[in-house]
């Protein structure tokens, strides 16, 4: 059933900007880029979809399917993983591509490297867990979730981007295979993260929708 309500999200409800920001990924081949502008594009495709969703009225749809309202909250996380996933697998090439292209590294901010992987993981679980918990006390009320949600995305965006330009921060913007060793626990906190939050998310925002009467 969730699958085929993923489905039904991937071929209705998912606004086109959806997949052409999921390919924009690509971005870290791009020379003198804030990277972080990946993550911040990651979190604008899901809010897009939201509000596309609003004016069509996908929620309303979904609801007179024969399928339980925390099945809608969880084909909605479910879309926006997967969008973020693979947004961040198709940058992955990119990124490693991008080392032997330009070996002169990125003067506009942080490299594509393992750090960089697991603080965009962390931004995406703020970005998910606020808007996801926020729209789902009316579900429908987008504008003020994504308000809520893109600040602190944004703030931890800059603080990635100007961090590793302070002393003491280099090894952070390293690609180095030593360097990116030691970044190696920056990204396993980042999964654990951002699993948690998906989590925390979907409890929260199942609980919120089964009590707004549509």
């Amino acid at each position: 059933m969730i699958s085929n309500l993923l489905y039904k999200e991937l071929r209705l409800a998912a606004h086109p900007n959806l997949y052409i920001f999921t390919l924009l990924g690509a971005l870290v081949i791009v020379p003198a880029y804030p990277y972080g502008m990946v993550f911040l594009f990651g979190c604008l495709a899901p809010y897009l979809t939201f509000l596309y969703g609003r004016e069509t009225n996908d929620i309303y749809y979904t609801a007179l399917l024969p399928v339980k309202k925390r099945d809608t909250v969880k084909s909605k996380c479910l879309l926006m993983v997967l969008a973020q996933m693979t947004q961040l697998l198709i940058s992955l090439p990119f990124a490693v591509l991008r080392v032997h292209v330009l070996p002169n590294g990125n003067p506009a901010g942080i490299e594509a490297n393992v750090a960089y992987y697991g603080f965009g993981l962390m931004i995406y679980a703020v970005f998910n867990v606020v808007l996801l918990t926020q729209f789902f006390k009316t579900a429908y009320k987008v504008d003020m979730a994504f308000l809520l949600a893109i600040i602190p995305a944004a703030i931890a965006v800059i603080i990635m981007e100007v961090l590793v330009h302070f002393p003491g921060f280099e090894w952070l913007d390293s690609v180095i295979p030593n360097m990116m060793l030691r970044q190696l626990p920056i990204l396993v906190v980042g999964a654990a993260v951002y699993m948690i939050g998906m989590l925390i998310a979907y409890l929260i925002s199942a609980k919120r929708f089964e009590q707004v009467d549509l």
